[in-house]
């Protein structure tokens, strides 16, 4: 059988809805009869019909006795969607191949077992490493209630992210620019600190065919941006702004009036409790968080051991002594406090490298 093949075509259509699902996981399914797929189906986002029953729905009567490869254990409750193992069952799927478990409690292993209940045959873990990494940041919300946490920058040969007198743009080449913005694209929420607003004036959007704005998030202790920055006047979508204030402050209720969340919440040496604001987050249904810095939020990001990946887009550039450091205040003393990245991946993009790596167990 070429169920690695055929897992890999569901892949393929998983990704399709990266980005989208949240607070769902991102599925596909691939249904095969006969050595020949007869249908397809992604889950587009929450509340649309999962990727199996979008399979199952265009194979209709040529289902029975078919062979259905899903990146993700079929689910077995009721909630805004039916039970996709019901729907297998009564389309008369003979063959179920799936690739990642899932931990959801209402799930975990009884999809599987309503499945080989009704007779049918059953597969997990095909290319599991794989379809696991479609749902990293769904795995870690059920697991842990904390998002998924990405930290991206644009940074030199020598680790800077400015110079001496804080120039910065542009570090990378456009090429690098565009996939900066597929990963907010991807992404539920992006976080900066108020420095960056306050240096950079940015809109946080996502500027490709047919992206989607995530949720743009600012780090501002004491609500110190100025109100006329652009970030507050993007439409549409979400402007949060994490604070120490309370929502009584004038700035807050200035924020509030032009749509602006203000979240006021605990602190953690003088300023906005990281975790707490990634819990919120988690909360919130936004599973996948880009820290787009500057460098004092990526180290405090760092040193609070709160980062899962570490996305960095090199250029052949040197800025040399005085140029300010993409880790921002880590402050390691010794070679053997170092923060250790797991497996690196090296990839061209345009003239620059783009190195993605996760934190090492921690």
């Amino acid at each position: 059988m070429n169920d690695a093949r055929y897992m890999a075509l569901a892949i393929a259509e998983a990704s399709k809805g990266l980005g989208r699902t949240h607070p769902n996981p991102a599925v596909g399914a691939v249904i095969v009869k006969g050595g020949k797929i007869i249908a397809r189906g992604f889950h587009a986002r929450a509340g649309t019909p999962h990727a199996e029953a979008v399979a199952l729905a265009q194979a209709g009567a040529k289902a029975r006795g078919a062979t259905l490869y899903s990146t993700l254990e079929p689910c077995n409750h009721h909630g805004r969607t039916p039970p996709c193992s019901e729907a297998i069952v009564s389309a008369g799927i003979a063959r179920v191949v799936y690739g990642s478990d899932d931990p959801n409690p209402l799930v975990n292993g009884k999809g599987r077992r309503r499945l080989l209940a009704a007779g049918l045959q059953v597969e997990g873990g095909v290319l599991r490493e794989e379809t696991d990494a479609l749902n990293r940041p769904f795995f870690k919300s059920i697991t842990s209630g904390l998002p998924w946490v990405t930290l991206k920058a644009g940074i030199t040969l020598d680790g800077k992210v400015a110079t001496r007198t804080g120039s910065s743009k542009w570090i990378t080449g456009e090429p690098a620019r565009q996939a900066a913005h597929q990963l907010r694209d991807r992404a539920d929420a992006i976080v900066v600190g108020v420095g960056t607003v306050q240096a950079d004036d940015p809109r946080l959007t996502t500027r490709i065919p047919n992206g989607r704005t995530a949720v743009r998030v600012v780090l501002d202790s004491h609500l110190s941006a100025s109100p006329r920055a652009a970030i507050f006047d993007v439409a549409p979508g979400r402007t949060v702004v994490a604070t120490l204030e309370p929502g009584t402050h004038p700035r807050a209720k200035a924020l509030a009036r032009r749509g602006v969340e203000v979240w006021s919440l605990p602190a953690k040496q003088g300023r906005v409790s990281l975790r707490a604001l990634l819990a919120r987050l988690a909360r919130e249904g936004l599973l996948h968080v880009l820290v787009e810095g500057g460098a004092e939020v990526h180290g405090a990001f760092l040193t609070a051991k709160l980062v899962d990946e570490v996305v960095l887009f090199v250029a052949p550039k040197l800025f040399g002594h005085g140029g300010l450091t993409w880790t921002g205040g880590l402050n390691v003393k010794t070679a053997a406090e170092a923060l250790a990245l797991g497996p690196v991946t090296v990839e061209q993009v345009g003239g620059d490298l783009l190195l993605r790596a996760t934190l090492a167990a921690r």
